[in-house]
Parts: structure tokens; C-alpha cells; sequence
């Protein structure tokens, strides 16, 4: 079978030959060149829309668009560019590759166990074909959903994907078209469901030709840290709105993923109601959503509980879930006592901040943030179910923004980044494990980019001046020693070293996980779709209990998260389905806890 989206940007494949589409309100002619024939004027409409169908033009065909100023530039719409985004886009035949997952309409939100991986670093090859021959490994774990870092091109052959400006085209270093299609095809086979990581708040700062070909993609009237803010509420909107609605069903209908993760929804500027986060929500869920399963996993550090409200049936009415940086923060200033940057915000009661985020969703619910002066951050998440919160313990953002891209392993307690492990992994949350943290993988993951030279010389002294702020980078020489990102060798230490998996601390860590994982999916998982609000938690002196409601049964933890034994612990309720450094101790059969002691318990139909 194959799979189109139809558009109206960008290039079509017709009956016979194909349709030339650029949109440029304010421009009074457009021109084609086609495989370096001299350029051919489109034809232009009223409502800015340039269009022009050649009879002659095929797939594979090489083409650019011709501004007004005598430049020709990629089409903003690309569904390829082999020679990265300064060159000439290809036509690209849709219908070319044949699918074979008819049958597949993806997994209920409730099974979600996330697996975030960067396709560049997530094989030593860095490409679509790579990393398809490893999706057995993360399905035989007992990994569900396979979130995939941006893929839109972008400048150069390496980066995290964030700085995309052709954002329907997959970067050709990782391969071509055909071959992401059969890593989504290839993960459909295994039964794992696809997310794709995409940026809507802003393009990248090389490649992106649309500030002269069509101005009217932006408005002045809102400043964002990359500069003027994508139009989505100004003049002309519609079409800029259109441009990026049909992104996301393209994704999700040509490629098959199922479901996306809107990259920092927070540095969206957007007064319309309804805004584009839920317009394209709402077009996704009504659209290829009436067939499949489709998740829209949300980045919000405005913590907008509003996008996460569900229905009668508990189903939800936006987006699916969001990524909850709150139980990270609290998770990584309680193992490590790491307390710079946001971390302060969590340094006053790390083990209760975690406890809340665990029960409610967000720590902060609309209180004041000292890190953001006293502004107030957060909406009430207690009534929400536990699913509409992805949550983690690392991620691509908390490895790769450290100065040399540490993994938690290196910085935490060990005892107490176990406990912290199982509180999560048998949680209602939606957990995600970052590419690697499943065997506590040895290799870094460093912030990498290939810009530019000008911008390459600013980006790299940029991000050792972030550093300076922190103490142990405060003398010159210390800065020196962050990577340069626009090193090729800084692209190549990140990539993962699978042998690591096979050997010592790695295969035992793996096992942990797995068998955490296979619990999960044994005892939490079948209650999970019952569970209707939050749920509550305790802090008694070192120790923290959690109490869910998952509908007939109750998820309980308890976890000793001090440095110290502790004994006369009173017990939880419940089968146990996990135990680890406890005992019971002596004849009131109160417990003894080892620091990183967990026991979590289910009690099934309401017992007690």
C-alpha cells in the first residue's frame, strides 16, 4: 500500500508530470529553474500563491525557486535535498515505497514506555538503515514507543535536529525518504509505535530562506530569542498556520509515525484562539486519529496543565501528555545534590518536590519559581491521570546541556538512582528512557552542530560563555576544555558504544531495567487505563510514600531515599510485586530499610 499527503505546498506529483507550488504574498513573480534550465516565471495568483505545472518534470528531478533579488533558493517545502539545505530540492514520489503494515493501528497510550533516541548518534553508522536493524533489541527490553530527535534537515552533517529549516524533508545524512520509511515500517512489524520530535517554535539560524522568499512566515510583533516570532496570529496567518498543520499530517500520514513531540510550545507566540498547538492537535486527532492511535507529546515549561484535560471517557481532549521536567529536576537534585541553575528551584525538599510530581504531575502548580524571580509557573495538575505526564530521569536536553555531555551515572548515588529507577519505571507515568540509559551507557552526549563558518566560531565561543557563570568554569582554561561543538570529534564521542551492554556494570543495569520493565508491564500496566486523577504522597522524614488509584486497585510505593538505615518502618498495603533492602524487623513486623530501599505494593478490587 502507499501513503500521500496531499498539500498544497512544495512540489506534486501529477497524472503527468508535476505542480510547482511557492507561496510569496508581497513578491510579483516567482520563477523555476528545473535541472539548470533557465528559470521559468510561475504563474501568479491573487491570493499570493505562485504555481506553475510542467508537463516534462519527474521524479528525482532537481529544482529551485527564483526571488524577486535574483536568488534561487530550496523550496521551503522540500520533501528532499540531497545536498543539504543551500541546495536544490528533489521531486520525490510519494507513492515509491510500498508499505507493508496495513494492519497497524498503533497501541493505547497506557502501554507508552518511551525510548528517545538521536538517529546521527544511535548506531555507529548515524543513519535510518542503522538504526532500523536495532529496533529488536529496544522491543525485546520491552520498550513500546520509539521517540526519534528531529530528523527535519538541517545545516551540515551533524546536529540535534532543532535547527531545521526544511521541516518536510528528512536529513539526508541519515538517508533518503524511503529508508525512514522503513524504520517506521520496520518498528510497526515489532510493535512498537513511532514519535517524531518536531520544532514549531522557531527555524534554524542557517538555511532558513524564508525571511526573503516570504516574509509574511513571521511577525515582528513578537520577539522570541531566535528573533521574530513564526506568524501565526498576524497578517496572512492562515497560510503560515496551513503550512504547519500540514507538516504534521504529513508526518503522520506519509510516514506513518504515530504521533508526535512539539518541541518548547512554551516559546510559541500565538494569541489566536484556538492557538496552533491545539489546531493541530485537533486536525491529528481528527483526521488519521479516527483510525489509529495517534499521541501528541507536548515540551511546555510553562507546565499548562489546560493542554492536558481529558473527557468524560478520560481520553484526552488536546494533547496526550507532556514532558514533566518538574520529576526530573526533583529526581536529579535528590540522587545527586546538584543544586545549580533550575535545580534551585528543587533544593529546599528534593524528596518532596519528587514525592508531588510523582502523585500530582507538576511540582509547581502556579506557585512563585525563585530560579525565574519570583514569576509564577504552572497550572494545577492533581485532577489529571498519571499518563498525561512523560517522565524521566535523563533526557537528550539534561545530558547534552551539561559541559561535557555527564550521564547521571557518573554524578548520582547509586543506591539512591536505583530507588529513584524503580519509583518511576513502576509509576503510572508514561516513562522514557534516554538512548543508552538502559545499560548506563559510558559515552557522553555533547552538544554538537556543524554550522557555518562565522556562526560556527560564534556558537562554540557562545556556549563556553554560558559556562562562565558556573563556578567550576569561571577561569578561562576550564572553558577551553568544553568540546567544541562543530568538532567532528564531538559529533563522534557521543555515539553510542553497544559492546558496553555486553559487559560488567552495563549487563547488570541492563537487567535492572528490564526487569522493572517487565513488572510494569505485568502488574501496573492492565489498571492503568482506570486511573482517573492523581495521587497522593507523604514524606516521613527520609522516607516517601506514593499512593495511586488505578479504578478496583491501588499502586502504593515506599522508598528510603536517606543515607542511613531505618527501622520500625510501618509496612504498605498490598502484594508486593517489588523489593529491594528491605526486612522485616523483629516482632512487630515493622520493616527495616536499607538507603534505596523500595518496596512497592498493588492491592487489586479495593481490600483494605
Amino acid at each position: 500500500m502507499n501513503h500521500v499527503h496531499a498539500m498544497p505546498f512544495g512540489a506534486t506529483l501529477l497524472d503527468a508530470g508535476v505542480r510547482f507550488s511557492y507561496w510569496a504574498p508581497d513578491a510579483s513573480q516567482i520563477a523555476l529553474e528545473l535541472g539548470g534550465q533557465p528559470p521559468l516565471p510561475l504563474q501568479r495568483a491573487d491570493d499570493g500563491w505562485h504555481r506553475l505545472e510542467v508537463a516534462e518534470a519527474r521524479a528525482g528531478d532537481r529544482y529551485r525557486f527564483c526571488l524577486p533579488d535574483g536568488s534561487c533558493v530550496p523550496d521551503p517545502a522540500s520533501r528532499r535535498n540531497p545536498d543539504d539545505v543551500h541546495g536544490a530540492s528533489e521531486v520525490i514520489d510519494p507513492r515509491a515505497y510500498e508499505w507493508h503494515d496495513d494492519e497497524w493501528r498503533g497501541r493505547p497510550w497506557t502501554e507508552a514506555v518511551i525510548y528517545e533516541l538521536h538517529i546521527g548518534t544511535f548506531t555507529p553508522e548515524g543513519t535510518f538503515a542503522a538504526a532500523r536493524k536495532r529496533l529488536i533489541d529496544l522491543a525485546a527490553l520491552g520498550i513500546s514507543v520509539v521517540e526519534v530527535m528531529p530528523v527535519a534537515d538541517f545545516p551540515g552533517k551533524q546536529g540535534w535536529g532543532y535547527d531545521g529549516v526544511l521541516l518536510f524533508a528528512p536529513d539526508a545524512s541519515y538517508g533518503t525518504p524511503d529508508d525512514l520509511k522503513a524504520f517506521v515500517n520496520a518498528a510497526h512489524d515489532l510493535g512498537l509505535m513511532v514519535l517524531l520530535d518536531v520544532v514549531y517554535n522557531h527555524f534554524g539560524p542557517e538555511g532558513n530562506y524564508l525571511h526573503s522568499g516570504s516574509p509574511f512566515f513571521f511577525n515582528a510583533a513578537h520577539q522570541t530569542p531566535w528573533g521574530s516570532a513564526i506568524n501565526y496570529d498576524g497578517e496572512q496567518a492562515r497560510t503560515v498556520r496551513d503550512f504547519f498543520v500540514h507538516n504534521a499530517l504529513f508526518w503522520i500520514e506519509e510516514y506513518r509515525f504515530d504521533g508526535l513531540r512539539m518541541d518548547a510550545i512554551h516559546a510559541i507566540r500565538d494569541d489566536s484562539r484556538p492557538d496552533i498547538v491545539e489546531e493541530i492537535c485537533t486536525a491529528l486527532r481528527e483526521g488519521p486519529g479516527r483510525d489509529r492511535h495517534i499521541h501528541i507529546v507536548l515540551e511546555n515549561d510553562a507546565n499548562g496543565a489546560r493542554y492536558l484535560e481529558r473527557d468524560a471517557k478520560g481520553q484526552p481532549r488536546i494533547a496526550t501528555a507532556q514532558w514533566n521536567d518538574d520529576l526530573h529536576h526533583a529526581a536529579h537534585v535528590l540522587v545527586t545534590g546538584d543544586t545549580d541553575g533550575y535545580y534551585a528551584d528543587y533544593a529546599d525538599d528534593p524528596m518532596g518536590h519528587f514525592g508531588r510530581a510523582l502523585a500530582e504531575g507538576f511540582v509547581f502548580q502556579g506557585q512563585p519559581s525563585a530560579f525565574r524571580k519570583g514569576e509564577a509557573r504552572g497550572e494545577p495538575s492533581a485532577h489529571l491521570p498519571s499518563s498525561a505526564f512523560v517522565s524521566f530521569v535523563q533526557t537528550h536536553d539534561q545530558v547534552g546541556n551539561r559541559a561535557f555531555g555527564d550521564r547521571i551515572e557518573g554524578l548520582a548515588d547509586p543506591a539512591l538512582l536505583r530507588a529513584a529507577y524503580a519509583c518511576l519505571l513502576l509509576s503510572p507515568h508514561v516513562p522514557m528512557l534516554f538512548m543508552g540509559e538502559e545499560y548506563a551507557a559510558a559515552t557522553p552526549f555533547l552538544y554538537f552542530c556543524d554550522f557555518g563558518h562565522e556562526l560556527a566560531a560564534a556558537v562554540s565561543a557562545g556556549r563556553r560563555a554560558e559556562f562562565g557563570q558556573f563556578a567550576a568554569f569561571a577561569d578561562e582554561a576550564a572553558r577551553a576544555r568544553i568540546p567544541d561543538p562543530n568538532a567532528a570529534s564531538t559529533f563522534e564521542a557521543s555515539k553510542l558504544n553497544w559492546q558496553e551492554r555486553l559487559h560488567g556494570p552495563h549487563r547488570d543495569f541492563l537487567a535492572f531495567i528490564s526487569e522493572l520493565l517487565a513488572i510494569r508491564r505485568r502488574f501496573v500496566v492492565p489498571h492503568l487505563a482506570n486511573q482517573r486523577g492523581g495521587g497522593q504522597h507523604w514524606r516521613e522524614g527520609d522516607v516517601l510514600r506514593v499512593d495511586w488509584s488505578l479504578g478496583s486497585a491501588r499502586l502504593r510505593q515506599l522508598i528510603n531515599f536517606g543515607k542511613k538505615p531505618l527501622t520500625g518502618i510501618q509496612p504498605i498495603l498490598g502484594q508486593p510485586i517489588y523489593t529491594n533492602g528491605l526486612a522485616m524487623a523483629g516482632h512487630n513486623e515493622t520493616l527495616r530499610l536499607a538507603p534505596g530501599a523500595v518496596c512497592v505494593t498493588l492491592q487489586e478490587n479495593n481490600h483494605g
